[in-house]
């Protein structure tokens, strides 16, 4: 069978075909020219010719000549043959050519063209150390010199480098050149010294929007987001230049990651009294602007007006939508991006699995992971990761470490999203398996490693283990505990019913205490009844989160337990399952089912199963239920009927899979344990702190929760 294509030409493919053409006409003139005195200018110019074609081939044979006629010594066919191997992707053969070659035919040109192309191609120590070799030949570093080597100190990450470079700098008298102060901020501000940076920036005679550009990137990379602006604020008032997209952009990031929305919508009008509102990086910074600063709808007329959407304005929306809660329309936003043909990017696939992993949506995810395999990101270690966080936090355990297996060249986010998978779901053996694991293959935990490892010990009960953990964080791996650190430490005492001490170990903190650790401190009040203490912790919190209702809604708990009145309401609980793609929402006494007979004859039945198994009603749980109604609106609690849907609709065998806005409560637990021991079915419910998985009648949390 023949397959007939359009014939179809393109300009760049013309372009091409007539770039090429010519260089092969003049390629073989020149082999006719050898004797003529203009053959040096000529291969020059064949030179220049071939930076557009970026041909690798015609190099070699423009090379070639060069040789045959004995012109390597000439300064200027070395130095553009030099530049043209690395611009074609040939470092290394720019390095052949540049160490074959004798000292004698290279000037300063010639060493400063090699540092440029090592520094752009991220070698940094390579180029430093060919900057020491040419000073060692007897070659002073000029301002080009200087501007180049720069970036690659700053890419070596020590600032030791570049503050001897800045001594070197003064030495040979650049200090004043607007370039080499330029790239000396810029240096500064990647190795995190921000204080120099200014330095240099105060002293520069003349600053040019280069300069400006520099410290308000410079302070945006370091999280100075209040001192972008205050630099940005200065450049309209002192400079002559006005903003570029560069300005505008890096200001508006720091609005979104400091809310400064009043500002945001002064820079917006700065971009368009200066036309730089239509360029499509301006106009991604002020969707990633409103949408951070929680004006999503802003955003969306932005968007709209992007006639040539890239995959960066379609990230800009699905993070979008991600920071404000919205996952289904993240999801959407993925899906129609797909259909217009844009290839998603790494950006896009773990803002996506993201929102999957908020939702638990499992067939969503997995429909995101063909996606992964199909478009060849399989590989990608951070797509990986979000992969196991997905699944984890889906309730699928077993896909998560199936994912975390195939990683190859696993990093310390891949250890974390794995122990941080475990420990969601109650395994804090495997917790302690990975961890070590992971220490045995050299692999340096971070902050949130030991959150998540902390956090299992806290689960289960391990005391001992959980502070030797704690201990080696400082007296091992040199790192300071955080708030999350001691939040779960006193967790880990206040579970173990040691109150008197978790308070005692709070405050003797080297760090003020936050609202986590008072409130992990609050939550094991409630459990044990210390009602004193509960009261004294909760008016801690009113004072650092007066507006956080859970705070009310613990003390709330703890006071109706032990039979006192109290007049706080509760946010109404309620749980979701998904059946064949849908999902389906409960709030307790729901009726609003079409199938709501069922699932209370199913609730029924339920209820006479588990009592032949010993089952006694926990009514402690039936918080605000009128006295003799207090086992019947146990029975109706949200994750019940959840549970008596999925018994009615899901296949038999089949997982089910419950997730809750609130902590499942005992009563609940006690009956999901029966449940998967009489149908013999696994059972998972994800509440608002972990995962229960429950099998043959025991639970992952062994009843430490």
């Amino acid at each position: 069978m023949k397959l007939h294509f359009p014939l179809k030409s393109h300009k760049s493919d013309i372009n091409f075909y007539s770039t090429s053409t010519l260089l092969n006409k003049r390629l073989h003139k020149s082999y006719q020219q050898t004797s003529s005195p203009h053959v040096p200018t000529h291969l020059n110019n064949l030179l220049n010719t071939t930076l557009h074609t970026k041909n690798i081939k015609h190099v070699i044979q423009i090379h070639t000549q060069i040789i045959t006629n004995s012109y390597t010594c000439l300064p200027f066919l070395f130095n553009n043959l030099l530049k043209l191997y690395a611009k074609c992707g040939y470092i290394n053969q720019s390095l052949q050519l540049f160490s074959t070659t004798h000292d004698g035919f290279k000037n300063i040109v010639t060493w400063t063209s090699l540092i440029t192309q090592l520094s752009h191609f991220k070698k940094p120590f390579k180029a430093l150390t060919f900057f020491n070799k040419m000073r060692c030949t007897g070659i002073y570093p000029n301002q080009f010199t200087f501007s180049a080597i720069l970036p690659a100190c700053a890419d070596t990450m020590i600032v030791t480098h570049g503050e001897e470079m800045h001594c070197l700098i003064w030495k040979h008298g650049f200090k004043t050149d607007l370039f080499v102060g330029s790239a000396l901020v810029d240096m500064y501000a990647k190795c995190a010294d921000m204080s120099s940076a200014e330095r240099v920036f105060d002293e520069m005679p003349d600053r040019s929007l280069i300069s400006w550009n520099s410290m308000i990137v410079g302070f945006l990379q370091n999280k100075l987001y209040d001192r972008a602006v205050w630099v940005f604020r200065e450049a309209l008032r002192e400079s002559s230049d006005s903003p570029d997209q560069v300005s505008c952009s890096s200001v508006l990031s720091a609005c979104a990651n400091m809310g400064g929305l009043e500002f945001g919508r002064q820079v917006h009008g700065v971009s368009f009294k200066h036309g730089l509102v239509t360029l499509s990086y301006v106009k991604n910074s002020l969707m990633d602007m409103y949408c951070k600063c929680g004006w999503f709808g802003d955003a969306f007329k932005l968007f709209q007006t992007i006639g040539d959407r890239d995959v960066v304005s379609w990230n800009v929306m699905i993070m979008g939508c991600v920071c404000n809660d919205n996952f289904e329309e993240a999801c959407n936003y993925f899906w129609v991006m797909r259909r217009e043909g844009i290839s998603p990017d790494e950006a896009s696939y773990s803002s996506v699995l993201h929102a999957s992993a908020s939702l638990a949506a499992l067939d969503q995810g997995s429909l995101i992971h063909d996606q992964v395999i199909k478009t060849g990101f399989v590989k990608n270690a951070c797509i990986e990761s979000s992969l196991v966080t997905m699944y984890a936090k889906c309730g699928s355990l077993g896909d998560a470490y199936r994912v975390f297996e195939n990683i190859k060249d696993r990093n310390v986010i891949c250890w974390t999203a794995m122990i941080a998978a475990c420990q969601q779901h109650g395994c804090t053996n495997q917790v302690i398996e990975l961890f070590e694991e992971m220490l045995l293959e050299g692999i340096k935990p971070d902050y949130i490693t030991f959150v998540s490892v902390l956090s299992a010990c806290s689960y289960a009960g391990c005391v001992e283990e959980g502070f030797v953990y704690f201990d080696s964080m400082t007296k091992v791996h040199g790192m300071n505990p955080g708030p999350e650190h001691y939040a779960c430490m006193a967790d880990l005492l206040g579970r173990a019913g040691r109150l008197d001490e978790a308070k005692r170990f709070i405050e003797s903190m080297p760090i003020k205490p936050d609202s986590s650790v008072w409130g992990a401190l609050l939550g094991a009040c409630r459990n044990y009844g210390n009602v004193e203490m509960g009261r004294e912790i909760a008016e801690r919190l009113f004072e650092l989160e007066p507006e956080n209702p859970g705070n009310y809604v613990l003390l709330s708990n703890m006071y109706t337990r032990n039979g006192m009145v109290n007049g706080v309401r509760k946010e109404p609980g309620c749980s979701w399952i998904d059946v064949k793609n849908t999902t389906f929402v409960f709030t307790v006494h729901d009726r609003s089912h079409p199938r709501t007979d069922e699932i209370y004859e199913m609730l029924r039945k339920l209820e006479e199963l588990v009592k032949k198994k010993g089952y006694e009603p926990e009514t402690q749980f039936a918080i605000n239920s009128v006295e003799g109604y207090k086992e019947q609106n146990l029975w109706h609690h949200s994750e019940k009927l959840a549970l008596a849907f999925g018994l009615l609709a899901l296949p038999v065998g089949a997982p089910i899979r419950i997730k809750k806005n609130l902590r499942t409560c005992g009563d609940c637990h006690t009956v999901m344990k029966f449940a998967s021991e009489i149908f013999e079915r696994e059972i998972i419910v994800r509440d608002i702190n972990r995962f229960h998985r429950f099998t043959n009648g025991l639970c992952s949390c062994s009843d430490y929760w």
